[in-house]
């Protein structure tokens, strides 16, 4: 995938670069595998707030994305790679021979006419899904399951791959792209290659607008608010915020505050991400 940049025509122009989609090969998705979706701008079933700084941006159609490839033993041709405005990777338009179409995430390298296959003893190549138990150690793979049958929950967004390391007795050693080292049932199944779209890191907004579109609303710093509003608020001009470190507007630590302090799949974690 290429890059795109603009003729600096405006400030907003100058550094801004965007996708060239000349791996997209089809423009609207498949009907029958979309879902409208209700923008409810950060807020819960009570109109609460629960997450901030969304709201607004373009409309959007989900696509339904198959991360169980629970068709097991059926091949599939690609027939397009398309856009997915819900995620940073591609996702491939797979027709069955059964009749049946699916969108998977589309791996670096996937080409439009080739065939695809989930099965414990599908070919290792691009694209095909396989339990961890049939893969040899240093294969590159991405959408890990986490339990058996469950679907894919590890690895989905573009560029990242994970490396499968070793497999002891009934778990496989992999190494997430984070650089941690975790333990997974050897009958969970990966899809073998990258994600593709790995230039997605490099791009450059420009503009605030740009993010606007996205569904992100402005952030406001907390040392520009009232005590009241934050614990970073108040004093006279640009003050220090006053405590050894810094906490979120409901008095949280926001550095070095263990998020999972009593996770039960911590056993699992081999070596912690650098």
């Amino acid at each position: 995938m290429a890059l795109k940049s603009y003729q600096p025509t405006s400030a907003g122009r100058r550094h801004q670069t965007g996708y060239s989609f000349e791996e997209i090969t089809k423009g609207s998705p498949e009907k029958a595998l979309t879902m409208a979706v209700t923008n409810n701008a950060g807020r819960n079933n009570q109109g609460k707030l629960t997450v901030r700084h969304r709201g607004g941006g373009a409309r959007k159609v989900i696509r339904l994305i198959d991360f169980k490839r629970e068709k097991i033993g059926v091949p599939g041709k690609v027939a397009a790679i398309e856009y997915d405005p819900h995620r940073s990777a591609r996702i491939a338009l797979i027709f069955y021979v059964d009749g049946d179409k699916r969108y998977i995430l589309a791996p670096q390298g996937l080409k439009v006419g080739e065939t695809i296959l989930a099965a414990p003893d599908a070919e290792l190549k691009v694209g095909n899904a396989l339990p961890l138990s049939a893969m040899p150690s240093g294969t590159l793979i991405h959408n890990i399951e986490l339990e058996p049958g469950r679907g894919g929950k590890m690895v989905r967004s573009a560029g990242e791959a994970a490396q499968l390391m070793a497999k002891e007795g009934d778990y496989a050693l992999i190494r997430l792209p984070s650089g941690e080292v975790r333990r997974v049932r050897i009958e969970c199944y990966a899809t073998v290659g990258q994600v593709g779209n790995e230039e997605h890191q490099t791009i450059s907004l420009g503009k605030a607008g740009r993010k606007r579109n996205m569904g992100w609303r402005p952030q406001v710093r907390g040392s520009a608010m009232n005590p009241r509003d934050h614990p970073h608020g108040g004093g006279e001009g640009r003050c220090p915020i006053g405590m050894p470190g810094p906490k979120t507007p409901w008095g949280k630590p926001a550095l070095g505050y263990r998020t999972r302090p009593n996770k039960s799949s911590d056993k699992l974690i081999v070596k912690r991400r650098s």
